[in-house]
């Protein structure tokens, strides 16, 4: 399916609601294919056993018709076929006389053939009397007279073969029962034409191939329908889920705002707050210096190294500044070394003291999980600084059959609410997490009064492979 509907794609450029639709519609069709084949096929040998039943029975009862009309002129004649000789005359006659006035119907009558093929007795049609008639078959080759003798000879059967019908001149479809006379070499018996049978037979046919049609129908409309119903319901539920996604969008793209405006904010704070005032120090050094000068004031070396030192902290500001907003050393070194500046330097600001412990990786962590898990362990540690009140943290990452975990934990008073830290916009958990769903990773925080977990899995595959040159941590 999968396969099919890859083909497809690369022929149509199918987009996602339409794989969506042939995706649950393509199953239903076959389904209900398959459902309408195997129905139609058992209808049809159960319609096919019924009707061949019904035919059964019909030609069975037409069968004990013909027997009781035989045995009914059987009864008319005995008397005089008991008691006569083979070669008397008289007795023949009468008996001949006997079964041409016995008729019954339009067509129903009596013959009689004598072993060499010759016809002693046919009402309805008398051209065929005191003709020989042995070889004589109907329209489809079927032997008649032979048959007829030879079932008489063995005592009675039954035959079918078309035969002339003598109120319409038609050709029908006959069943005759013979009995034989052996004193006298004769075969006697009578047939009925089966047309209403074969009538009633089509028409039960034809009542089934009408009920298996209106059942294929049926079929095909409640497929129609549940396409009709899994089209709307889709196209609803796409509907819905452009809403949500536009939805989603927008707020998203608000965050990005509201995150950029933050951090400009941060980075305009920075260097208002501390580049700006070492700089106006230095301008102010620098000044005064040159009146010293001017002045002649041999204490003017003093202002020019004060304002150099000045100028030395506006150099480590911005190095700290850059750092902050990327540092060159995890592009340079990897993460691990990029991790040990970043809590050193947390130390050194916040007094907080830090450990950090890594492992040696096997294989190395690609681009994307290295911003990654280093943005996540900066916005732990500046949580920490703003809100837990901790002495203590620990850093910990490592790597390992599954995949990569980092592991920060501190001892500060914990999380109050951690629910509503989650649903906060900008910079925070919220953001942490969405991190971490990028690479497929889980995010595990736990927060008690005895400090907070902030553990970070990414999985295995975010790690190259293991023939590349590997770094601690890289």
């Amino acid at each position: 399916m999968s396969g099919l509907l890859a083909r497809l794609n690369n022929k149509l450029h199918l987009s996602y609601g339409q794989k969506v639709f042939l995706l649950a519609s393509v199953p239903l069709i076959v389904a209900a294919a398959a459902i309408s084949v195997v129905v139609t096929l058992q209808s049809q040998k159960l319609a096919d056993q019924e009707i061949g039943q019904l035919e059964h029975q019909l030609i069975e009862a037409k069968k004990t018709e013909l027997k009781n009309y035989v045995n009914l002129a059987r009864s008319a004649f005995f008397f005089i076929y008991g008691r006569a000789a083979p070669d008397d005359y008289d007795a023949k006659l009468r008996v001949t006389q006997i079964l041409s006035a016995m008729t019954f119907g339009e067509d129903g009558s009596y013959f009689v053939f004598d072993y060499d093929g010759n016809n002693l007795v046919s009402p309805r049609r008398t051209e065929l009397i005191t003709k020989n008639w042995a070889g004589l078959a109907d329209e489809e080759g079927t032997p008649i007279v032979d048959t007829l003798i030879a079932q008489a000879r063995t005592g009675a059967g039954y035959h079918t073969f078309l035969w002339e019908k003598p109120s319409t001149g038609e050709t029908g479809r006959m069943i005759a029962y013979v009995i034989g006379l052996q004193n006298w070499r004769w075969a006697v018996g009578t047939g009925v034409f089966i047309d209403d049978v074969l009538g009633t037979v089509a028409t039960a046919r034809a009542t089934v191939e009408e009920r298996i049609q209106a059942t294929f129908v049926y079929i095909m409309a409640i497929t129609l329908g549940a396409l009709l119903v899994v089209f709307f319901s889709g196209l609803l539920l796409n509907i819905r889920e452009r809403r949500l996604a536009d939805a989603k969008l927008k707020t998203l793209t608000q965050r990005i705002f509201d995150t950029q405006e933050e951090e400009r904010g941060r980075v305009a704070r920075e260097l208002h707050d501390s580049i700006s005032q070492i700089l106006v120090g230095v301008r102010y050094a620098l000044e005064l210096a040159r009146r010293k000068i001017a002045n002649g004031d041999a204490t003017a070396s003093d202002s020019l190294e004060k304002g150099v030192s000045h100028l030395n902290g506006a150099i480590q500001e911005v190095r700290r500044i850059s750092r902050d907003l990327r540092p060159g050393i995890l592009d340079d070194l990897g993460l691990g070394p990029a991790l040990q500046s970043l809590t050193k330097d947390f130390t050194a600001r916040t007094g907080i003291k830090t450990d950090f412990e890594t492992a040696v990786f096997r294989n190395r962590l690609d681009q994307e999980s290295k911003i990654a898990l280093y943005r996540i362990a900066q916005e732990a540690l500046t949580n920490i600084e703003r809100h837990s009140g901790a002495t203590y943290v620990s850093m910990r990452i490592s790597g390992h059959k599954r995949g990569a975990t980092m592991r920060i934990a501190d001892n500060g008073h914990g999380l109050p609410d951690s629910a509503s830290l989650r649903r906060e916009n900008g910079i925070g958990l919220r953001n942490m997490q969405e991190r971490v769903e990028q690479l497929d990773g889980t995010l595990r925080l736990t927060s008690s009064a005895k400090g907070t977990v902030i553990e970070v899995r990414i999985p295995l595959s975010h790690l190259l492979a293991p023939e590349r040159p590997a770094k601690e941590i890289a």
